[in-house]
């Protein structure tokens, strides 16, 4: 098989093109999704920040859930709410704060837990649980988004201001900010810091006035305590009322959720100088700890106030599903006791944080999923701009919506597990990386609060289902389009890069690249089998120049779609060369890739004749297979794609 081409133009050895499309058509729809902004894995050159400004990014998710969470504990504990929070409280500070340190010392470069599980379990096991987790994390950042549009619709609506005009349209409402949070995306969105802080600090400044005003409404009304101690007695004694507080927390567990962002803003985090030339960036590291401890404890402050002050000053019908304090509890008394004129203030200072929350979250999304699948070779080329992404994630948040039609409430069951499942696989990398490093009373202790976490998330499984389903149809979906995008790229080079072992192969190298050898693969570089197959092939073909055996060793880990490959190259006292590779991911992609490296004059392929259908599963699993069929097939695909080469190998298939 030949082609013609006008000018003879060798390949760089090291800087072949692994088989991506071509470059995108630039009229159009195709075209406008395809300019948007290149979602690239290995983009890095963050510009840093001190950590203290880097907080207010995680606050937008993190703090953000005070617009709904003391509703969400109120309807969960009743006046066991502030005793619930002490617990919640109570895992915050000895629990998840200690186990993110931990991830933040081995997960520097923004890669959260599930990276580092990766780590801890190679190979197809590996790939499985962080598709899994995937699935997880795809629940809690799309959950995060319909929920706080949501939340912030209910506010929006529950302003006398405003409801006058807006009506009960909260689902409408939803999905209208919904539709902007992706027209933004659409249009470009970068993460800012200082508008973080501009959502942040505001809301928490509110937020801390109407708690403020609350404590001086219970201090001026005794009866209030006493009505609660009256409530809390009609429960039982102290342990019975700890007790309950222990069942009941788990409800409570969106109060855990901005650690994950956490670990993810790390990149952004100002170290010390000379940081990112040590192989773990310690100040990096300790200032990432400083974030979460500041997180950890201003949060906490917030919860227990609230949840004390909500408990005291809410009636119980108006806290329940359709009171007028229900999924809005703090700006239900910022209008109560502070008036509206001030509650509007709120309203729309909580309408903002939540709709950034939503943005983060999204930005979140574009970051983790092409950060893994497209590594993986599990994600179509698309999945590489943000444009198609967003559209895809967007009719994802409409349908959530829809499902359950702007409830904050209803949603709040499988924001939880999402954030829980993603805590207690935190809780189980550091535990692993401990024991591995032989710190075993850490490594107890992170396995103690992972317990904690996984009783957390039984428990809110049990309680509300509902999160386990969608996170199952999440994983469902992500495993299959996986698992086609990994048959469908199969035939891409799949190779990063050459490396050779030594100076005199890259020299050998030189002497057989640009049309001066034939290629022939070999099973073994045993000399018999070598000196058997140039007798057959000078037997039945008329060749000129030498031959050039190749020979690949595969990884140990064949679930890796991508790897640089190690040459070595010696040439025999006969005059022909043997091209022994090895760290290869597939034989077939491997022998393509060379080929076309050193563009020979013929391409001498075997075949195995095998059956077709065992070829194939061993070829997607383990990288082996037909051989010489895939090589061809490969080379001929690579071929469409770069039409501008002129003369391409002769191949010849031959039966083995």
């Amino acid at each position: 098989m030949a082609r013609k081409r006008s000018t003879p133009s060798p390949p760089s050895p090291l800087t072949l093109p692994t088989g991506e499309s071509p470059a995108p058509p630039r009229g159009g729809l195709t075209g406008w999704l395809h300019s948007g902004d290149r979602l690239d894995e290995h983009a890095g050159g963050h510009a840093t920040q001190p950590w203290y400004m880097v907080l207010w990014l995680t606050g937008v998710d993190y703090f953000s859930t005070l617009g709904y969470q003391p509703g969400i504990a109120l309807l969960a504990a009743g006046a066991l709410s502030p005793v619930a929070t002490a617990f919640l409280i109570l895992l915050t500070l000895a629990g998840a704060l200690p186990i993110y340190g931990q991830v933040a010392k081995r997960s520097f470069a923004g890669q959260g837990s599930i990276a580092l599980l990766e780590n801890l379990l190679p190979g197809w096991q590996g790939k499985l649980l962080v598709l899994i987790l995937l699935g997880f994390a795809a629940t809690d950042f799309v959950i995060t988004m319909t929920l706080s549009a949501a939340d912030a619709a209910q506010h929006a609506v529950e302003n006398p201001y405003l409801h006058p005009y807006l009506g009960d349209a909260r689902i409408a409402l939803t999905l209208l900010l919904l539709g902007l949070l992706a027209a933004v995306f659409l249009k470009g969105f970068t993460e800012a810091i200082g508008l973080a802080a501009f959502v942040a600090l505001p809301y928490l400044a509110l937020n801390v006035v109407v708690l403020a005003r609350g404590m001086m409404e219970i201090a001026a009304r005794p009866d209030l305590i006493d009505n609660w101690r009256r409530a809390l007695d009609a429960k039982g004694d102290w342990t019975a009322l700890l007790l309950a507080g222990a069942l009941i927390f788990p409800r409570l567990a969106l109060g855990l959720s901005g650690f994950e962002t956490g670990a993810s803003v790390m990149p952004l985090v100002r170290g010390d100088p000379g940081d990112e030339s040590r192989a773990a960036p310690a100040g990096r590291i300790r200032n990432t700890r400083r974030l979460l401890l500041a997180a950890a404890l201003i949060m906490s402050v917030l919860l227990v106030c609230s949840s004390f002050v909500t408990t005291l000053l809410i009636p119980e019908a108006d806290y329940q599903a359709g009171g007028p304090a229900s999924g809005r509890a703090i700006a239900y008394l910022a209008h109560k006791h502070l008036g509206s004129v001030f509650g509007t203030i709120y309203d729309v200072s909580t309408i903002l944080i939540l709709w950034f929350a939503g943005a983060s979250a999204m930005a979140g999304l574009l970051h983790l999923i092409p950060r893994y699948l497209p590594r993986f070779g599990m994600a179509p080329r698309w999945v590489a701009y943000s444009r198609p992404l967003v559209l895809v994630l967007l009719a994802v948040d409409v349908l959530v919506t829809l499902a359950f039609k702007a409830n904050v409430e209803a949603q709040s069951g499988a924001y939880a597990t999402g954030v829980l499942v993603l805590m207690l696989s935190a809780g189980a990398a550091a535990a692993l990386a401990l024991w591995k490093e032989q710190a075993r009373g850490a490594s107890v202790y992170c396995w103690a609060i992972s317990a904690v976490f996984a009783y957390t998330l039984v428990d809110n499984v049990i309680e509300r289902p509902d999160g386990l389903i969608i996170a199952s149809l999440f994983i469902a979906v992500i495993v299959l389009f996986s698992a086609l995008s990994r048959g469908w790229r199969s035939t891409e080079l799949r190779v990063a890069g050459v490396a050779f072992t030594d100076e005199a192969s890259a020299q050998l190298w030189k002497a057989i690249v640009r049309r001066k050898v034939n290629l022939v693969p070999v099973r073994s570089e045993a000399l018999g089998i070598r000196k058997k197959k140039a007798s057959e092939i000078r037997q039945h073909y008329s060749i000129d120049g030498p031959l050039a055996f190749i020979h690949v060793d595969m990884l140990d880990n064949r679930s890796e779609f991508l790897a640089t490959l190690k040459v070595r190259v010696a040439q025999e006292d006969d005059g022909s060369y043997l091209i022994h590779v090895t760290q290869a991911t597939a034989i077939a992609n491997t022998i393509a890739y060379v080929s076309e490296l050193i563009d020979p004059i013929r391409l001498f392929l075997g075949l195995s004749r095998q059956n077709l259908v065992s070829q194939a599963l061993r070829y997607l699993f383990l990288g082996e297979g037909e051989t010489g069929m895939l090589v061809y097939t490969i080379l001929v695909r690579y071929w469409e794609l770069t039409p501008e080469e002129d003369v391409r190998p002769l191949i010849f298939l031959m039966s083995d």
